[in-house]
């Protein structure tokens, strides 16, 4: 949780904001902390609350769960509910709700982009370490364009040249958050299945194993690869993405499972617990990094 109600201060507010400055999602989950914090140390319950802003109990569960975006006037209320009266307190959360209120740079491929993906991204944009496994294909983060065109091509064959080239240039995008400075830790579980997928055929599979050889030797990413040899590394049969965010953002873990046509964002403590549990025991039965990328040079030879 964010820092009790008495530590919440313009310097604290200011790092949260260059904090999640990329990402108005997370700045959204970190102003719905911040107000349930603020609320439960006024000693005040989520129905009261929702009543003083004619609202309900729900409409305050949802703005503290950051499933809705906040509005400007319905946050000045809560902070007067709660007792917060600084001026200089006030104009940083009113920056931080209009921060949370812009759309994410993703949100111009909207055409083309699932409603329930867009969170993910943010949360990409604004996570310390992502961690990832797949059993069937090669992550979108570490993905060369024309494996995410064969992809796209096989999910969409209805999808026009124009549409692909939007959803090619879509990944791509995403993949600029590995680029950055201060770039986030990412570290993907590979199924040797994925590697035995000839997504596209022979000849860009091989460009992609390369890719993922070249990828794997920057300090920020690792790979491990799950080979069919090992049973322990069966852990899961489906995909499983988890966040973590900075620690001083005191933003709880994420866990993304996506499915044919949603998503599901597990945020409680005890659920993204157990994932952990399960990716941690997943990295042990797996290949380590070095003895991954040998494997992935004997699959090109």
């Amino acid at each position: 949780m964010p820092a009790p109600a008495h530590q919440i201060d313009v310097p604290t507010l200011e790092y949260y904001l260059a904090a999640s400055a990329r990402s108005p999602v997370a700045l959204r989950m970190v102003l719905g902390n911040l107000l349930r914090t603020l609320r439960k140390a006024a000693g005040i319950e989520a129905e009261a609350a929702g009543d003083f802003i004619h609202g309900s109990e729900a409409k305050i569960s949802r703005m503290e769960r950051a499933q809705v975006a906040c509005k400007h006037d319905d946050v000045m209320s809560l902070l007067t509910l709660y007792g917060v009266f600084d001026d200089n307190i006030r104009g940083h959360f009113a920056e931080m709700v209009r921060i949370s209120r812009q759309p994410g740079w993703w949100h111009r491929f909207e055409g083309v982009l699932p409603d329930w993906c867009g969170k993910l991204i943010g949360l990409q944009e604004a996570a310390s370490v992502i961690r990832t496994y797949e059993v069937q294909l090669v992550p979108g983060l570490l993905q060369t364009p024309a494996y995410t065109e064969a992809l796209v091509r096989q999910a969409y064959p209805q999808a026009s040249q124009e549409e692909i080239d939007y959803r090619v240039v879509l990944r791509k995008l995403r993949q600029n958050v590995l680029a950055r400075e201060e770039a986030p830790r990412l570290w993907a579980l590979l199924d040797e299945a994925v590697l035995h997928r000839p997504m596209g055929g022979e000849q860009i599979l091989r460009e992609q194993l390369r890719h993922l050889v070249t990828m794997a030797q920057l300090d920020h990413v690792t790979i491990q690869i799950a080979p069919f040899n090992r049973p322990g590394s069966i852990a899961a049969g489906f995909p499983i993405t988890h966040l973590r965010f900075d620690e001083g953002l005191e933003l709880p873990d994420v866990v993304y499972l996506e499915q044919l046509q949603a998503a599901e964002y597990l945020d409680k403590q005890e659920e993204t617990q157990r994932y952990r549990r399960v990716l941690d025991g997943l990295a042990h039965a797996s290949l380590t990094p070095k003895e991954s990328v040998d494997f992935l040079n004997d699959l090109l030879d």
